[in-house]
Parts: C-alpha cells; structure tokens; sequence
C-alpha cells in the first residue's frame, strides 16, 4: 500500500494530533521524501506505510 493522506487524516486514522505530526516533520523525526511528501499545490502529505515502518521498528521508550 502506498497510501498517501493528508494530515487531518492520518490525525483521524493514528490517534496522532495534527499538531504532533507537524511537529515530527518539523524537528525532522519524519523526513520529506520518505515518510512525508509535498504536493506541487504545497500541501503535505503523510505516506501510511513508511510511518508504520517508523512506528513498528522504532524501540519502545
């Protein structure tokens, strides 16, 4: 699956806010052109299967 969603909606599917995956892209914890893609019209969009990868391959804290 190579699902691309805007961040209101991966909010809605991960339980994430929006305001905590803008700050992921922000402080580069989620990279453009691997978990994060920009749109020619300039909006993000967040790739569902690379931020799995992240989440299931990260350790626990």
């Amino acid at each position: 699956m190579n699902q691309l969603v805007t961040i209101k909606k991966y909010s809605e599917l991960s339980g994430y806010s929006e305001e905590a995956i803008r700050q992921k892209i922000k402080k580069g914890v989620w990279q453009l052109s691997k978990h994060v893609f920009k749109g020619p019209d300039g909006r993000l969009m967040i790739k569902v299967k690379e931020v799995e990868a992240w989440i299931t391959s990260s350790p626990a804290a």
